[in-house]
């Protein structure tokens, strides 16, 4: 990934030097336990460790016998033998690079994984703390784009936070699947290699040794895996999506923090644009992207193929690294959000109290009318103030002065029991059973 989107914990996890640093560590565990079994002899196991333990691997070195070998892993098995000397022979005894190739990339997503549920920790504490900050902010709930009934700004925090806890959940469940190791050799039969090898590597290496892996760990597990990536990133553009609908110029309701010498345009002066959020949208389609590649390879041909290789090379890196950066951005994001609530009260009241039509609609049924001839006698106030709405932008026509003047509205309503339908608390009078659903009991 280029470095515009990539954070240095999580680009380390993917350098050269950690990837031969973990192929060697696979290596020198799989030699300790064929020297318990007396395949090989212990001092040549403790020899592997000690020599290769403190070495820096030559990566110029490595590419110079690749470039000769065009095989990666014998490229490094040879320099390794230059370091280790004589007993590297007893090195990859009975193994397949899939053995070393496969349990290394997935030592690499579960470490990836750890940096991306910290990053979600982190996402889930800003977004609780200004859930219950603006638990009580009354501002507009919109369908379509268009104004519906109140909510709060507190209800939209909470909503990225139950929705970012299931993604947690799920990455996980996407960490627990990943977490596998293979030693099992050619076509992943154990006919050259003990399966009790593959227990112990997989133990070393926080891992749990793969069922069945014929000469590849299954791609199914992959897939999952990319996939769940694929959701956070949607999740993280939902949210990033509300916030630059409420940043429009028109609602101005919330925006991102603007710092001091910030510019937002090259040509206009005055602009101020939401281009985090923009930024989480695109890089929320590429990390999406990945979950087709990942899914594709799940189908290789008989016991292996490498047509999943070069795509792993890729979406492995840039689907943590990109996802890694997304998360943080957003946690910053929300952290520094600049909330407008006076905005958001002066937005909600611009129809001229539209947002209790249901209210009334609800009063009229259970007062005796018909839901069709409710719906009608609403619907036909509630134009009038949309009319007027549509040519001044501001409603000039009052929805409660209309349904109090209309007659047949007043068959079955009082003018008491009308102006009580127009309580803005009865919309957000439920908010703490939500929360609490959401956050438990304080």
């Amino acid at each position: 990934m280029i470095p515009r989107y990539s954070r240095p914990d999580m680009v380390a996890i993917w350098s050269p030097e950690s990837k031969f640093r973990i192929w060697f560590e696979i290596e020198a565990h799989a030699c300790d336990a064929l020297a318990e079994r007396g395949v090989i002899p212990k001092e040549a196991a403790k020899t592997i460790w000690e020599k290769g333990g403190n070495a820096t691997f030559d990566i110029d070195r490595i590419d110079e016998i690749e470039r000769e070998t065009k095989h990666d892993v014998i490229a490094f098995l040879t320099h390794l033998a230059e370091i280790v000397g004589p007993d590297a022979r007893f090195v990859h005894q009975g193994m397949t690079s899939s053995d070393v190739l496969d349990t290394c990339f997935n030592v690499q997503l579960v470490k990836a994984t750890d940096l991306l549920l910290a990053d979600m920790d982190a996402l889930l504490e800003a977004t609780k703390r200004r859930a219950m900050e603006h638990k009580d902010t009354v501002c507009i709930g919109r369908s379509h784009g268009i104004h519906a009934e109140p909510v709060t700004f507190g209800l939209k925090m909470a909503e990225a936070y139950a929705e970012f806890d299931r993604c947690k959940k799920r990455l996980l469940a996407a960490r627990e699947e990943i977490a596998t190791c293979a030693i099992s050799g050619a076509v992943g039969t154990f006919a050259n290699i003990d399966p009790a090898v593959e227990e112990h590597v997989a133990k070393a290496m926080g891992l749990q040794a793969e069922p069945v892996s014929t000469q590849v760990i299954p791609r199914d597990r992959h897939a999952m895996y990319f996939a769940t990536l694929g959701v956070i990133a949607s999740s993280i553009e939902r949210v990033a999506t509300e916030i630059r609908h409420l940043q429009r110029t028109e609602v101005l309701e919330a925006e991102e923090f603007f710092s001091k010498g910030q510019k937002g345009s090259s040509a206009m002066p005055h602009k101020r644009n939401p281009v985090l959020t923009e930024n989480l949208t695109g890089l929320a389609r590429i990390v999406r992207g990945f979950s087709i590649p990942a899914m594709e390879n799940v189908a290789l041909w008989h016991e292996r193929d490498i047509s999943h290789s070069s795509v792993e090379r890729m979406i492995g890196p840039d689907a943590t690294i990109t996802l890694d950066f997304a998360l943080a951005r957003l946690t910053g994001v929300i952290d520094k959000l600049l909330i407008y609530p006076e905005r958001m009260i002066g937005n909600m009241d611009r129809l001229g109290g539209l947002v209790h039509s249901q209210r009334i609609l609800l009063a009229l049924t259970q007062a005796g009318s018909s839901r069709e001839d409710a719906y009608r006698l609403v619907q036909r106030n509630a134009m009038k103030v949309w009319d007027s709405y549509q040519v001044a932008g501001a409603a000039s026509v009052d929805f409660l002065t209309e349904l109090l003047n209309d007659q047949d509205v007043r068959k079955y309503l009082s003018e008491e029991e009308i102006r009580d339908r127009f309580d803005l608390g009865y919309h957000t009078k439920n908010v703490d059973v939500i929360f609490e659903r959401v956050f438990g009991k304080a």
